[in-house]
């Protein structure tokens, strides 16, 4: 809740002792709702109520932790303060509370009993409007002696909704959707992702590998697989193979590494005879939710092109900018980081990002606005970039953030998932078809929503310029 003060507030939290009360006594409080308060209560309530913005709350849901809280406040800073005991409450709910409501909550002494240091307490909690949220009667005991002391530093919290994910993923789901040719599916994670996704309505699934070991990574998934179809390969290799010939026949429009190494599934996609070239260089995108930053974050690549030279990294910027546009982002805003945001002929990223640059200005590079070299602190916080007096249209709101290496891409990406409790779903771009990419690390939403990426980006395949012109 806003907790911003309408006048300075004292240093210090000071109580009043029973014979400094009587009643007639007042104390007020007011507090604007956030939809993160709400969040937060149903997670301490273990979803005993509706989170979703703008849903309907029953009476005494939402209200009545609200009420608690609000009322907690007030007793322990003002009426009495620090030290008050809490002994009984007695409240009625007359309506809900959403994000967005101002509420007021006002507590009078009505009774007071000096020997026992025992109040009653009427509470009455109202909307600014006047609407009633809550009234009732309380009774706590008083501290016996003055208590002063510092107010709290309290820690600031942050909630992840996942909303774009659940928004992406929901999106996604189709009566008919794509087919995706799985390769190798030979551990319970790899089969359970390719299931789960299916269960969703975001693909239907080909098993390619080898028929036993499938049929076993089912069952210690603990999932049905006599639904799809399953392709018999003798081993990963000659899996990969069969997974590439089936999109090729256009038996499936996607494809999606099972449980064998990627360079396995690359180095078919990258056959000359038989493989998935295009003229683009394949490269990685993750398609990041990062609690925190106002729209969704693409970094790239992070998987697949391990010191990319100049040529790679313009592929590498266009395959971004062709799957930020498919998920809607008309004019993405290009980062291209590097240490510093000045070019240092001794740093070859700043080098590469003035190149790039220049590049993008004669058409080399479309659809985005590039910019950089940028730190990364000057890429995605506006307060930084004018600090460093840098005036650019891409500093401090990039949605794609371009780094020098796969080193640096994979560690930033796992930092702001690990760290900063950031969602990541990964697709591979630059082949005929996109190519999904899971880890054993992935939350079930992540793996869902990297297929979803996939799917919807399937479905603008008759604009073949998202996904890197197919060649012959």
């Amino acid at each position: 809740m806003d907790k911003r003060p309408s006048e300075p507030r004292s240093e210090f939290l000071e109580s009043r002792t029973i014979d400094e009360i009587a009643p007639g006594d007042t104390a007020t409080l007011r507090r604007s709702v956030a939809q993160q308060d709400i969040d937060l209560l149903a997670v301490l309530s273990g979803e005993a109520m509706p989170v979703s913005p703008g849903a309907a709350s029953p009476p005494g849901s939402v209200p009545g932790p609200l009420a608690a809280s609000l009322i907690a406040l007030l007793l322990a800073t003002e009426l009495p303060g620090p030290g008050t005991v809490s002994l009984s409450q007695s409240l009625t709910f007359h309506g809900t509370v959403a994000a967005g409501d101002v509420l007021e909550l006002a507590l009078t002494v009505t009774a007071c009993d000096r020997a026992t240091r025992e109040l009653e307490l009427a509470c009455d909690l109202k909307t600014e409007a006047g609407r009633e949220v809550a009234s009732g009667s309380l009774r706590v005991r008083a501290p016996e002696t003055k208590i002063r002391r510092h107010r709290l530093e309290l820690p600031d919290i942050r909630m992840s909704r996942h909303e774009r994910f659940r928004t992406l993923i929901a999106e996604a789901a189709s009566t008919t959707p794509p087919v995706v040719a799985v390769a190798h599916p030979c551990s319970a994670a790899a089969i359970a992702a390719a299931v789960e996704a299916a269960d969703f309505g975001i693909v239907t699934p080909v098993l390619v590998g080898p028929r036993a070991r499938v049929e076993q990574a089912a069952r210690e998934a603990g999932v049905a697989i006599d639904r799809f179809r399953l392709v018999d390969a003798p081993h990963s290799d000659a899996a990969a193979a069969e997974a590439v010939a089936l999109v090729r026949r256009g038996e499936a429009s996607l494809l999606m590494k099972g449980s064998l190494h990627t360079d396995e599934l690359l180095r078919a996609v990258l056959a000359r005879d038989g493989g998935l070239r295009t003229e683009r260089r394949l490269s990685h995108v993750y398609l990041m939710d990062v609690p925190g930053y106002p729209r969704p974050l693409l970094i790239t690549d992070a998987a697949v092109n391990i010191e990319p030279d100049l040529a790679m990294k313009r592929d590498i910027i266009q395959n971004a900018v062709d799957l930020a546009r498919a998920m809607g982002i008309d004019t993405p805003k290009v980062a291209i980081l590097s240490a510093v945001e000045t070019v240092n002929p001794k740093l070859r990223s700043t080098l590469d990002a003035a190149a790039l640059c220049k590049m993008a200005d004669r058409g080399q590079i479309t659809g985005a606005l590039v910019d950089g070299p940028l730190a990364f602190d000057n890429a995605v916080n506006p307060e930084a970039a004018r600090e460093k007096g840098i005036r650019s249209p891409v500093a401090g709101v990039a949605d794609i953030l371009v780094v020098p290496d796969l080193e640096a891409g994979n560690i930033l990406a796992k930092q702001l998932t690990f760290l900063a409790g950031a969602d990541a779903a990964g697709v591979v771009l630059g082949a005929r078809v996109p190519i999904i990419l899971t880890s054993r690390a992935d939350a079930e939403r992540t793996r869902l929503a990297s297929c979803a990426v996939a799917a919807k980006l399937a479905r603008l395949a008759a604009a073949p310029v998202n996904l890197g012109k197919g060649a012959a």
